[in-house]
């Protein structure tokens, strides 16, 4: 892969050398979501599972156990007939109602299969050798690790002890060219407010962009943040349908910003859309009524997982999300393995918090067989 002059010379003067030219390249002829190292197989080693007994219960890489709604299984089924076809309009369907809904103009839309591939070139188009990516500890792995991959100065700031983002701290790294934001936090599932999101974007250094992931807002009753899209600030705002509506492995997500930061990130980018996912996806954003219902469902469950555990004399975080974190109060890999011997497979461990442990919010039936099995193992 050849890069234009424009953007050989934007990669030298945010201190990359030409000899990481080739690593660059190769990652985006490749398609940097689809490596390897990047992908959440590889992020999620700790709880990625082979050979799981088919009665277990997985709620270890928040999935959403409700699946894709009725629409979207119709639409993607439908959609599979025209397999031979690239059907680009498809994804053109997907960004025209998602500007709508969104309140930006068309253009200020990029549609991806997934979030990871937009997360992961922002990390490349605005983090550099001498820009740092300014991120969260805990928070999603994967910005880190798409940023370090590439030599990129990484600086972690650990969460407050409300579990927020600490934007003050963050603020303070001067040489900064892309802050981190995932709200709710992943894997705590816990919530930065919006005011202090806005204070960061105003009083971030100059030239830098605020990536804000959203893939788990519409799970929480917090205000969206397109808004600041809309009104043209260094933000962007990563979306997904692999949550609220179900469709992790369907493939289907978006990046929302300026032209001129979208475009930025648009120069490593590679491939097209899959067309059962964009079919699935334009279907679940017409159904008016689907993302309260969620929202109430894994409330529900969430709440009564949390209070349960609690009751037991253990704390987790305040979850607004499909996760929380327990404090097992001992090494946290201990609790997996124990968990594991009893079929239930919870999620990984974080380095900073090495005795929590990540939950995923299963149905109401799974979450009463972890119970069970947390009263055993935690006896």
């Amino acid at each position: 892969m050849q890069f234009t002059k424009e953007v050989t010379n934007d990669l030298l003067d945010r201190g990359y050398s030409r000899r990481s030219f080739g690593k660059i390249a190769a990652a985006v002829g490749g398609g940097i979501a689809a490596m390897p190292f990047f992908n959440e197989g590889a992020l999620a080693q700790n709880s990625q599972v082979r050979g799981a007994p088919a009665d277990a219960v997985m709620i270890n890489a928040n999935e959403n156990p409700l699946g894709p709604c009725k629409e979207a299984l119709e639409a993607a089924h439908a959609m599979v007939a025209h397999g031979g076809r690239y059907m680009y309009e498809e994804g053109d369907k997907v960004q025209e109602i998602l500007s709508e809904q969104e309140g930006v103009k068309l253009n200020y839309v990029k549609i991806y299969a997934g979030s990871s591939a937009p997360l992961h070139q922002s990390m490349l188009a605005f983090s550099s050798p001498t820009k740092a990516l300014v991120t969260a500890d805990p928070s999603y792995e994967s910005a880190e690790r798409a940023a370090s991959y590439f030599n990129n100065k990484v600086v972690r700031v650990p969460l407050t002890k409300d579990y927020a983002h600490d934007v003050k701290a963050m603020a303070a790294v001067k040489d900064a060219g892309v802050f981190y934001i995932c709200n709710p936090n992943n894997p705590t599932g816990t919530i930065t407010s919006q005011a202090d999101i806005r204070w960061l974007v105003e009083n971030k250094p100059a030239g830098s962009v605020v990536v804000i992931d959203e893939a788990y807002l519409h799970i929480s009753n917090e205000p969206f943040n397109t808004d600041l899209v809309a009104k043209d600030k260094d933000v962007i705002i990563l979306r997904t349908f692999s949550k609220i509506y179900g469709m992790a492995g369907l493939r289907a997500g978006a990046a929302i910003g300026r032209p001129d930061l979208l475009d930025k990130m648009q120069r490593f980018s590679a491939g097209m859309m899959p067309i059962t996912g964009m079919a699935a996806a334009s279907a679940s954003l017409k159904v008016k009524n689907l993302v309260p219902e969620r929202r109430k469902i894994i409330g529900e469950v969430r709440a009564d997982s949390i209070a349960y555990v609690q009751k037991k004399g253990f704390s987790c975080t305040p979850s607004q999300s499909n996760c929380f974190m327990i404090d097992t109060r001992k090494p946290g890999n201990d609790f997996v393995m124990a968990m594991r011997k009893e079929k239930i497979y919870v999620g990984r461990i974080w380095p900073s918090w090495p005795n929590h442990v990540r939950v995923t919010v299963g149905t109401k039936e799974e979450m009463a067989k972890f119970k069970a099995a947390f009263d055993k193992v935690m006896a």
